[in-house]
Order: structure tokens, then sequence, then C-alpha cells
């Protein structure tokens, strides 16, 4: 029963803001609204982890992989966009598959933000970074790893995907309410040079780093019967 109360009283509290911002506010903030809806696009990521079967070491290794991902942002923290984060999230997305390449992803992002910062965009960084892992976890099921496609593949979600999302809290940010195609466009476009500035170094961590990481992560799940 427990269990149930809380995940409901969430969703039941969201569900207010949205419907006190489409019905009782004298003006739709969808900044807000997009923020909550985030949020709930994440519930169920996190509902269906906790309700599996997770051993010590299923959550030793799975915290150990956010830690890495957490510091290799930090680590680089001078350099903007040069950030080995993404590629962390997509080794491990291959290696424990796309539920918890989310996972890593989602936490990475939130956490990481202790340091760089929090504020409204973080929700937006949390399901972009899990969306890249999801996605990362789900193509390398059927796609041969190396490090060639590990490259590609990188460039493209860091470009594309997370991209995309994390500029949408931009977009609101400026525009609020008043959201137009041609200022859409126009956030977007300024912000292609830092999209694709992180989607290459993305690329070139994978390319260099990628299948050595993925063999020692593949040598403890091995080792501990982790999958």
């Amino acid at each position: 029963m427990k269990k149930v109360v809380l995940p409901l009283v969430i969703i039941i509290s969201l569900a207010f803001i949205l419907l006190w911002q489409f019905l009782f506010a004298d003006s739709v903030n969808y900044y807000i609204v997009s923020v909550v809806i985030l949020i709930i696009s994440m519930l169920p990521f996190f509902a269906s982890y906790e309700k599996k079967k997770v051993t010590a070491r299923d959550i030793t290794l799975t915290a150990t992989l956010i830690a890495l991902a957490v510091v290799s942002r930090a680590a680089f923290y001078l350099i903007p966009q040069v950030k080995p984060i993404a590629a962390v999230v997509i080794v491990s997305a291959v290696c424990l598959g796309a539920h918890r390449g989310y996972i890593v992803g989602a936490f990475s992002a939130f956490v990481s933000n202790f340091i760089f910062g929090q504020g409204m965009w973080t929700p937006f960084q949390m399901v972009a970074l899990g969306t890249v892992g999801l996605l990362a976890g789900l193509i390398f099921q059927k796609l041969k790893v190396n490090r060639y496609t590990l490259a590609v593949v990188g460039f493209v979600l860091a470009t594309v995907v997370y991209g995309v999302i994390v500029d949408m809290s931009t977009i609101l940010s400026a525009y609020g309410n008043r959201v137009t195609l041609a200022g859409a466009l126009s956030i977007y476009a300024s912000g292609a040079v830092f999209s694709l500035v992180f989607g290459a170094a993305t690329a070139v961590f994978l390319f260099l780093f990628g299948m050595p990481f993925i063999t020692k992560i593949d040598r403890i799940n091995k080792k501990y019967g982790l999958n």
C-alpha cells in the first residue's frame, strides 16, 4: 500500500499543476507545463526500475557508472561542450541495456548539476541524457558494436537528440507562451554550433575509449553474473 501511495500522490500533484495552469491561471506558463510533462515522462522508468529484483551488485555498478559520468563532466568543466558524459551514458546502455542506460543518463545529469548549477533546465537535461541512453541501448541491440558504430551513433544522439530536447528549455525560457516557429528555429540555429561540438566530442571519446570501456564492464558483468 505504501508503495502505491507515494507515486499516486506525485502523479495527482503533477496533474493538479497542469489543470491549474490550463484552467485557472491568468496565462499558461508553458515552461512550467513542459517541466511537469518531462517529470511525468521519467516516472515510468524509475517505477519499473523499482519493481525489478535488483541486487546490491547491480546497484553498485549502476551507481559507479553514474558517478563516472558525473566526474567525466566535471573534469572538463573549463571546456564548453567538450564533455564525455554522453559517451559514458552510451557505453553504459550498450553494456547494461536501454533501461539502465536511461537511469544512468537521467541521474548523471541531475547529480552533475549540483556542480554546474541546478535550474529549470535540469529536467530537460535529465530527459535528454536519459533518452540518449535509452536509444543507444535499443540501437545496439540490433547494431554491431565497434568503435566506428559507437562514434557515428554517439555523434547523432548527442547532436540531434540531446540538442533538440535541451534547446527546448531555452526556447520556452526566451518566449514563454509566445513561442513561434521562427523563434524556435532561431534558437536551434544559434545552438547548432554548441550541439555539433558536443556531438563531435562524444564521437571522439567513444572512438578512442568506448571499446576498452565496454570490455571492462562486460568482464564485471560476466564475473559477477549481473546480466
